[in-house]
């Protein structure tokens, strides 16, 4: 590994080509995708493949890029300390993004104050006089200290940030919204104001990059997301699936809850969530909480898998109605249930930590729905 990683800074190095790092404990990939997009209308671009994004993963994608690239967007992933570090310095990135600080690997960082921590390390690979964009909403990124050089750019729905969120609706087209000050629409394929956040990171990019306003507004609206988030999949039977199962923590439930709740739909919603990994010793609290996020009068429906998201069930069932809770031990039973109750209007949301692979509900329920 220590070679490879050599390898691959000693090949940047002699790269003409500008990195953008992107880090962040959610949304990460999505805001990848979404720069990627953007610059390759005016650039030739390559991106991280997938998750390619650890200590291994980044060192190749580097390896990948040809003399030829202009643009490299390159994703940025860590468990511990010292890890975004080293991936920095390999990359040595023009522009750094963070997308935001959650509560993922609580378990071996111990507190969200060290999870910044860790994130923030991106910025002391960031090139003297390049950008640093950060989710200025997250007083936990405000450290002066790690800005000397570099020209720091905020995003968020505070109005001291530089690029603030304005006029955000959702329609079957995708999110609409607007920047603050400016009188340009841009709409992105996907649901949710934290998705319309990580636009915000993308289009900061997008203009230190020199991209014309119409190049930027075009690749938010063709954009193409790597599958397992908030993936809008339409079955034969004519139900909906959402499938969101890449990955879970707190926020990015939440954030996923809230935006399947405001999703137009004719039939029923069904919620369909995984444990929460890597959440160390609160793990119980955090699940408990989860049925929290659910709004007042929610009509969908609650079923649960695992040994941690039992938690989230036995907590709803008081806050939801008598008979729309249910917990599995088994995905067979999960889905066999599923599979009796979805009907042709309906939407499912199916949502867990990669250890739990509740992408396998997904694609039973596509199977099935075939037979």
């Amino acid at each position: 590994m220590a070679a490879l990683q050599q390898l691959a800074k000693r090949y940047r190095e002699q790269l003409n080509v500008k990195i953008i790092g992107v880090t962040g404990s959610n949304g990460k990939t999505t805001t990848k995708d979404l720069i990627n997009s953007i610059a390759e209308t005016t650039f030739r671009v390559h991106k991280t493949p997938g998750n390619l994004n650890s200590q291994i993963g980044l060192p190749l994608t580097i390896l990948g890029i040809s003399e030829q690239d202009e643009v490299a967007v390159l994703e940025m992933g860590m468990s511990e300390r010292g890890q975004i570090e080293k991936l920095a310095d390999i990359a040595r990135p023009d522009i750094g993004v963070i997308t935001m600080i959650g509560t993922s690997h609580l378990s071996t960082l111990g507190s969200r104050e060290e999870i910044a921590k860790a994130k923030l390390e991106i910025a002391k690979g960031i090139k003297a006089k390049g950008l640093f964009i950060y989710n200025g909403d997250e007083p936990l990124l405000k450290d002066p200290m790690l800005l000397k050089g570099i020209r720091p750019l905020t995003f968020g729905e505070g109005t001291e940030n530089d690029i603030v969120l304005s006029s955000l609706h959702t329609d079957s087209e995708g999110t609409h919204f607007t920047v603050g000050g400016e009188n340009v629409t841009y709409r992105v394929p996907l649901t949710g104001k934290h998705n319309a956040l990580n636009a915000l990171a993308a289009i900061a990019v997008g203009k230190e990059l020199g991209i014309p306003e119409k190049c930027i507004q075009r690749g938010l609206r063709n954009a193409r997301i790597t599958e397992m988030r908030m993936q809008k999949i339409p079955s034969e039977r004519g139900f909906t699936i959402i499938n969101d199962a890449w990955n879970a923590s707190p926020q990015s439930v939440q954030a996923a809850i809230q935006t399947f709740e405001e999703m137009p739909c004719k039939g029923r919603k069904f919620i369909v969530l995984g444990d929460m990994l890597e959440l160390g010793d609160d793990e119980v609290k955090y699940h408990q909480e989860v049925a929290h996020y659910f709004s007042s009068g929610n009509n969908a429906f609650l079923y649960t898998y695992g040994h941690l998201a039992h938690h989230i069930s036995l907590a709803a069932t008081s806050l939801l109605p008598v008979g729309q809770v249910k917990h599995f031990s088994t995905k067979s039973e999960l889905t066999k249930e599923l599979q009796k109750e979805l009907g042709p209007a309906d939407m499912v949301l199916v949502k867990g930590s990669r250890g739990m692979k509740m992408e396998e509900v997904v694609e039973k329920l596509m199977e099935e729905t075939k037979q």
